[in-house]
């Protein structure tokens, strides 16, 4: 192998480290978060991450109604983790069950209104959460550069 080759190879060596390193930053800031986020949650109002998640995203439909594809993406979940999430999030009654009118295959998910006050009473713990994650991440030397670069 050529030194040129070898250079080459060194280069995109560094490149994949370097991709590594900023996923396992990533991997460990998000895991700081989560763990937090779910255990105030669960604590304060008997929500999972991603419980909160499927009701924030609903929400923000602003009245509408979501199809449970759009859902399992909202939530990154697989299309059986969903129809689970969404039958004991009803059984709840934080959210309900809608058959398209155009097309009766299509299963639409709305937010109830007493998910709408349960999302209300959990977004301010979610919010100061996240919040103090993230200050304590900051000032974490391995996790300070992503924060910031989240913030601006």
């Amino acid at each position: 192998m050529s030194d040129t080759e070898e250079a080459a190879m060194g280069i995109a060596d560094d490149a994949v480290e370097v991709r590594a390193r900023g996923w396992r930053t990533l991997a460990a800031l998000h895991n700081l978060i989560e763990t937090e986020l779910e255990r105030s949650l669960q604590r304060e109002h008997q929500l999972s991450v991603v419980e909160f998640t499927v009701l924030d995203a609903l929400n923000r439909q602003d009245g509408w109604h979501m199809r449970m594809q759009q859902l399992s993406r909202a939530a990154a979940l697989s299309s059986s983790a969903t129809t689970r999430l969404v039958t004991r999030l009803e059984d709840r009654g934080l959210l309900t069950r809608v058959l398209c009118a155009d097309d009766r295959r299509g299963i639409y998910t709305e937010l109830t209104a007493e998910g709408q006050r349960a999302l209300a009473r959990a977004r301010p713990t979610h919010d100061e959460v996240l919040e103090k994650s993230l200050e304590r991440a900051a000032g974490m030397p391995e996790l300070a550069p992503l924060v910031a670069a989240l913030e601006s």
